[in-house]
C-alpha cells in the first residue's frame, strides 16, 4: 500500500479545473448572463408561486401589506423595514422549500437526518417571520401613537 499518494501540483489544478469553466463560461457575461439569471428567477417564483401552498399564501400576505404599509409607515425608513421583513419572509421561505425538494429528491424515504435538515430550515422560516411580525407591529403601534 502506498499510504503516501497525494496529488500532484498538477493534478490538483486539474480537479478544480470545470469550476473555472463554469464561473467563467466566454461570451455568456454581461447582458446575457443577466438575462439568464433573469429568467431563472421568473421560473423560479413561477414555479413556487404555483405549487407551494406556503409560498401562496405569503404572497397573498404580501399582495394586502404592500399597500396596507403606505398607510401604517410614518417615513421612508419604516416603509422600508416594512418591505425588507417582507422581501425576507419570502426569500427564506423560497430557500426553505428549495432545500426541502432537494431533500426530497436525494431521499424521497423517511429518514431521521432529511427529517432534521427539514425542521432546521423550517426554523428559518419561523424566524423570519417572527421578525416580520415584529417590524409591522412596532410600525403600527407608533402609527397608532401607542409607543
Amino acid at each position: 500500500m502506498n499510504a503516501d499518494r497525494r496529488p500532484k501540483s498538477d493534478e490538483k489544478s486539474d480537479r478544480y479545473d470545470h469550476l473555472k469553466q463554469r464561473s467563467a463560461v466566454p461570451g455568456k457575461g454581461g447582458i446575457s448572463r443577466i438575462a439568464a439569471s433573469f429568467s431563472n428567477t421568473v421560473g423560479g417564483l413561477r414555479e413556487g408561486i404555483l405549487t407551494e401552498a406556503a409560498i401562496k399564501q405569503e404572497v397573498a400576505i404580501v399582495t394586502i401589506a404592500v399597500p396596507l404599509s403606505v398607510f401604517i409607515a410614518d417615513g421612508i425608513w419604516v416603509w422600508v423595514a416594512l418591505m425588507a421583513s417582507l422581501l425576507l419572509v419570502l426569500a427564506v421561505e423560497f430557500l426553505n422549500t428549495a432545500i426541502e425538494r432537494l431533500c426530497n429528491h436525494v431521499h424521497p424515504d423517511r429518514h431521521e437526518g432529511i427529517r432534521v435538515t427539514k425542521d432546521l430550515a423550517s426554523a428559518g422560516v419561523f424566524f423570519a417571520l417572527t421578525l416580520a411580525g415584529l417590524v409591522w407591529s412596532v410600525a403600527l403601534l407608533s402609527r397608532l401613537g401607542i409607543v
